[in-house]
């Protein structure tokens, strides 16, 4: 698997962060849906990824500078057809080497708390992320589930 900056130019990056907002839209009430859209991650406080496995999109993820040596996780998903592969763990991984690198001391990120959101949510919590209260500009919800981890 190759993971790499991607410019969000791709039909294939275009399409899976479509079907991701979609998929949010139907699990969360609107004002309880975070992800966010091609424009914002194109923001210049967000660097994209993309996962590859030889010529198809396995996944994606953002990391959203917050300021203050802090990071937020931002628009993590697998492709349905890669779920259960690792492709999850690997680019969280990837998310926090370069949070680290770039001198942050700390990974936060808000989840959804439906039943479909439950791998996600024990992603983060093999990996040493712990629930906490909301962060920047989130207010308690109880469609969220907020996280951190120090790194």
């Amino acid at each position: 698997m190759r993971i790499r900056v991607d410019d969000l130019s791709g039909e294939a990056t275009r399409s899976l962060i479509a079907h991701h907002l979609a998929d949010m839209r139907a699990t969360s009430p609107e004002e309880s849906c975070h992800a966010l859209d091609v424009d914002a991650l194109r923001e210049p406080a967000v660097t994209f990824w993309s996962a590859w496995d030889g010529d198809d999109l396995a996944g994606i993820a953002a990391l959203k500078d917050l300021g203050a040596a802090r990071g937020e996780l931002k628009s993590m998903r697998v492709a349905d057809a890669h779920r259960g592969r690792g492709v999850g763990r690997a680019l969280l991984h990837h998310v926090m080497g370069a949070a680290r690198a770039r001198g942050l001391s700390t990974l936060w990120l808000e989840t959804g708390t439906p039943p479909a959101f439950l791998a996600a949510r024990r992603l983060y919590a093999d990996e040493g992320f712990t629930e906490c209260g909301p962060f920047g500009d989130y207010v308690n919800d109880p469609f969220s589930v907020f996280m951190m981890r120090l790194l």
